[in-house]
Order: C-alpha cells, then sequence, then structure tokens
C-alpha cells in the first residue's frame, strides 16, 4: 500500500469524475445531499424485491440460507444492482491522538498510537491479519498522530490535521473548519475507493483514548450519563473506570447544550472519528457498503446518521463489542451485528471478521446453481 494508492480529488456528484476543487463544507454538503436523495430510495426499494425471485430460483428451500440472503440483499440494495458480483473489500484505517489522554483515560500513554500504525505497516497488526485472510486492502490514513513513526513512509497517507486533538476535558478539542475538513478527508478517500472498484469497505481506527471519545459522543448524541456508555477500553477497570467514566462526564458537562451533530464532534473529537464519518458519508453517496466495526466507529457512525439519516441503510454492524456503549449505538442505529464474539481490539478487526461471512454471502448470490439454469424453473 502506497500513499499515492489513494488521491484526494473533488469529484462530480453525477459521474464521480475529477472536477474543480471544492471547499470542505460544500463537499459535506454534497455527499449529504446525495444520500438523502428521494430517488437513491426508491432505487433500494427496487432492488429489494427484485432480490426476491434470484433468491427462489436457487437450488435450496426458499429462505434455507437465513441472514445470508439478507446480508448479500442489503448489499445489492446499497449498490443498486440485482448482480452485486463478488465481494471487493477494503479497510480503511484512521488513525489519530486524542488531548483528553492526558487525563489517563487509557491503560496506555499517548506514544503507543504510533506504534500501533507502525505495526500495521509491517503487518503484525490484528487487523493486517484478518485483512491478509479475507483478501482485503488495507488504507491507513494518519490523520493527526501525535508523533508519526519514522519507518511508515509513504504507506501511511498524510491527511494530518494536527498533532492530535486538544483536551476536550478543558475546551473545544477541535474547530469547526477541522472537523469538516477530517470529514472531507474521509469522504475523499471513500470516493476514490469507489472509483476503483471497491464495494465493500471495512471502517477502522486507532488512536489512544478514543474509547472515551466514543463514549464522549455517543452520550452527548443518545442523552445518556457517561457511566451507561463508558467502559473498560484499553483495560481500564475498578478505581481507573470509575475515573475514566468521572473524565467523560466531566466532558459532557463542558460541552452541554450542544446539539447539532457537527458542534459536538468538534467539541468532543476526534480527528480519525470525524474522517470515519466523513467515509461512511462518502461510500454511502457512492453506493458502497459501509461495515462498522467496534465502539470507536460506531460513534462515527451516529455522527454520519444525525447527518444524513439515510445513511444507515449503506451500515452493516460487523459484530458487537464487549464495550457497554456499542450495543446502545447500534439499536440507536437499527443495526443487528453479524457476528458477536467478545471482542473489544478495534482497528476494524470485528469488521474483518464479518467481512468473510459478507463475502460468502455474496459468493452464494453470485454462484450457487438455479433451478433454471438446471432446467428445472423456479420451485
Amino acid at each position: 500500500m502506497k500513499g499515492t494508492d489513494v488521491t484526494l480529488r473533488s469529484q462530480d456528484e453525477e459521474t464521480g469524475q475529477p472536477g474543480p476543487e471544492r471547499g470542505d463544507r460544500e463537499v459535506v454538503a454534497g455527499a449529504i445531499a446525495r444520500i438523502g436523495d428521494p430517488d437513491r430510495a426508491r432505487a433500494r426499494a427496487r432492488i429489494i424485491a427484485g432480490m426476491e425471485p434470484r433468491w427462489s430460483d436457487k437450488v435450496k428451500p426458499v429462505g434455507s440460507l437465513g441472514e445470508l440472503e439478507a446480508i448479500a440483499t442489503r448489499i445489492a440494495a446499497v449498490n443498486e444492482t440485482t448482480e452485486p458480483g463478488l465481494a471487493r473489500s477494503a479497510v480503511v484505517i484512521c488513525a489519530a491522538d486524542h488531548g483528553l489522554a492526558a487525563e489517563t483515560v487509557s491503560a496506555y500513554p499517548s506514544e503507543v498510537t504510533g506504534l500501533m500504525v507502525e505495526s500495521a505497516v509491517a503487518g503484525g497488526a490484528g487487523v493486517s491479519v484478518l485483512a491478509r485472510s479475507v483478501g482485503a486492502r488495507v488504507v491507513l490514513a494518519d490523520l493527526g498522530v501525535n508523533v508519526a513513526p519514522p519507518s511508515t513512509g509513504a504507506q501511511v497517507l498524510d491527511r494530518r490535521i494536527a498533532a492530535g486533538t486538544a483536551n476536550s476535558a478543558l475546551g473545544p478539542a477541535m474547530s469547526a473548519d477541522q472537523a469538516y475538513q477530517a470529514i472531507r478527508y474521509g469522504i475523499d478517500i471513500a470516493a476514490d475507493l469507489a472509483g476503483e472498484g471497491i464495494n465493500l469497505v471495512i471502517l477502522g481506527e486507532m488512536g489512544i483514548g478514543n474509547t472515551a471519545t466514543a463514549a464522549a459522543l455517543t452520550a452527548a448524541l443518545l442523552g445518556l450519563p457517561a457511566d451507561q456508555v463508558a467502559g473498560p477500553g484499553s483495560g481500564m477497570h475498578g478505581e481507573r473506570l470509575a475515573h475514566k467514566k468521572a473524565v467523560v462526564q466531566r466532558v459532557l458537562d463542558r460541552h452541554a447544550g450542544l446539539t447539532e451533530p457537527l458542534d459536538v464532534l468538534a467539541a468532543m473529537g476526534g480527528f480519525e472519528i470525524a474522517a470515519l464519518t466523513g467515509v461512511a458519508l462518502g461510500c454511502a453517496a457512492r453506493k458502497v457498503a459501509v461495515v462498522v466495526d467496534g465502539f470507536i466507529t460506531g460513534a462515527a457512525a451516529l455522527v454520519a446518521a444525525r447527518l444524513a439519516p439515510a445513511v444507515t441503510e449503506s451500515m452493516i454492524a460487523g459484530h458487537c463489542s464487549a464495550e457497554p456503549g456499542h450495543r446502545l449505538q447500534l439499536d440507536a442505529l437499527g443495526l443487528r451485528p453479524v457476528v458477536d464474539l467478545g471482542m473489544r481490539l478495534g482497528e476494524g478487526t470485528g469488521g474483518l471478521v464479518a467481512a468473510g461471512i459478507i463475502a460468502a454471502a455474496l459468493e452464494l448470490l453470485d454462484q450457487m446453481a438455479t433451478y433454471t439454469s438446471l432446467g428445472l424453473g423456479s420451485q
């Protein structure tokens, strides 16, 4: 993977071809408008109706593949075709540091974020292993790691906004302009992947302190107190977990009264969550299915859904994290996880496990024999 594999560019909303550079807010507004187009909803409904006879013609009892049929049908609806073909997947990992980490909300120091990125580049991270197992391309973007590891070179997309966000317990994590910039980066990454034929994008993240940030965002967007949402993250238990919950509540109290999703995002962070919000929006705008991984990517999905409610039609919940707030996110998004294995590593790992099942569902749709092909007619 090279840093030039995915290039930032503005694209025409109708043709997908490169166009003149547009401002960040304009790009974000364009993606949101395209997702909410009523014609898109009608097209998805037609595809779903057209998938029923396709599955009925397969050599099997009706409905016997259970959720696999529903998964493949959902992908087809997102792609707006009854012939989605095989899975062509990529995992997009956005990495950034958090000023909130200064409040000791993680079991690890911020320096570990750079080491995580370096491990992914070297191919030894959990996400790297699972990406190879399902044949998914890895796209790794640095949105604001405090100290970028020197060995990553061109293998990491340089989308740095700043060296991490500010401490959201003391003030806004980022400016509104920075939030729009990060979202736009994600939209453009998604647009380029769609242009290269990717039809399934798994969301992934890296960043020490990001479960605390995700907890604050989730609690704010769902109107819940910190102690119902914040969990152990990297290994906080007992008094340390109580401290983390208290810090998250301080963040909520400091920024109380904010209702607009972009205001909440800018106040609480982080850069990688904002970029993943953009990836989700960009994929939906380009008819690409999105696999939401765990708690952090779930926070990005929540922000995206508040900006463009129809974006959830393009989402699949890869798994249900052991983080307590993740199930609350999935309930709010109306998503049911493909697997539930008690995972909470993040990085995109749960989404990649699900990607193998999603790929299997698409292979069945694409390659399984039909009664018609056997000269028997539909049964």
